[in-house]
C-alpha cells in the first residue's frame, strides 16, 4: 500500500500522486526486500524506516540517502499495548525531517484519539527520542 502527503506553508491544490518525494516513510520493514521504496526519491532524500536496526536496512539505501531508523513495533507494543505504528513513526519522521515539532501535534492528536491521546503522544515522543538518524557522508 502507498499513501502520499504533501506538506507546505502554502495552500496545496495538486491532487496527483507524489512521484518524486523528498521523504519516504516505511512502516512495514518487509517492504524493503520486495519493493523499491526509494523509486523516485530525490537525491539526498530521507528514508524513515520501522526497523530493528540500521544494519537491517539495505546498504544501498544507507549509502545513498539520509536514513532514520526506529523499532516502532517495540515502542508501539510497550507504550500503546498494540503493534500499530502510525503515531510512533510520526515521531521518527518529525525527528529526522525537522518539518514540525512534537508539540505542534499535541492538539491534533488529542482531537483524533480522545482518551487515547496521551498514550499516542507518548509513543510519538519516545520514538522521537529513540530514532537514530544517519546523515549522508557525501552530502
Amino acid at each position: 500500500m502507498q499513501a502520499f502527503i504533501r506538506i507546505s506553508d502554502k495552500q496545496i491544490r495538486i491532487r496527483a500522486d507524489v512521484t518524486e518525494p523528498d521523504i519516504v516513510v516505511v512502516l512495514d520493514p518487509g517492504l524493503l526486500s520486495i519493493v523499491n521504496v526509494t523509486a523516485g526519491l530525490k537525491k539526498n532524500g530521507l528514508v524513515v524506516v520501522n526497523s530493528k536496526s540500521m544494519e537491517a536496512i539495505p546498504q544501498e539505501i544507507r549509502d545513498n540517502y539520509r536514513v532514520a531508523c526506529i523499532d516502532a513495533n517495540v515502542v508501539a507494543k510497550e507504550v500503546l499495548g498494540v503493534p500499530i505504528v502510525n503515531t510512533t513513526m510520526l515521531g521518527a519522521f518529525i525527528k529526522a525531517s525537522g518539518i514540525m515539532t512534537l508539540d505542534s501535534l499535541a492538539e491534533p492528536i488529542k482531537h483524533r484519539f480522545g482518551k487515547l491521546a496521551e498514550k499516542n503522544f507518548n509513543a510519538m515522543k519516545r520514538a522521537y527520542d529513540e530514532t537514530q538518524v544517519k546523515e549522508l557522508a557525501h552530502a
